[in-house]
């Protein structure tokens, strides 16, 4: 079995990180039909999220996020592509959420 585990920290506060876990959540399973729960917390909220050949949970703080994941025999050989477009759609999310804050400031200044 191969692992994947990545780690992001971020300046959001754990109400946005919670949005952007959430519409990730929601990317995956569209994308890769994953079964998602999302289990919130007092401090912190864990994603688990399984299919055929995969399990992980994604851990969302107020200042990271930690993913991992067990890949099963057969998707272990594709380890290094899925970890690339795991990081590819949270990084994309992270990305999107200061642009959005900034739109809106913009938008609210004009």
């Amino acid at each position: 079995m191969a692992d994947i585990r990545i780690h992001r920290d971020h300046t959001l506060g754990l109400a946005k990180a919670r949005k952007i876990a959430w519409a990730w959540a929601e990317q995956v399973e569209k994308e890769f039909s994953m079964e998602c729960t999302v289990v919130e917390g007092e401090d912190s909220d864990t994603v688990e999220f399984t299919r055929s050949g995969v399990n992980g949970r994604l851990i969302v703080a107020a200042d990271h996020f930690d993913l991992e994941a067990k890949l099963g025999f057969l998707l272990g050989a594709f380890a290094k592509t899925i970890e690339a477009e795991i990081t590819k759609n949270l990084d994309g999310l992270l990305a999107a959420a200061p642009a959005a804050k900034k739109a809106a400031a913009k938008k609210k200044a004009g």
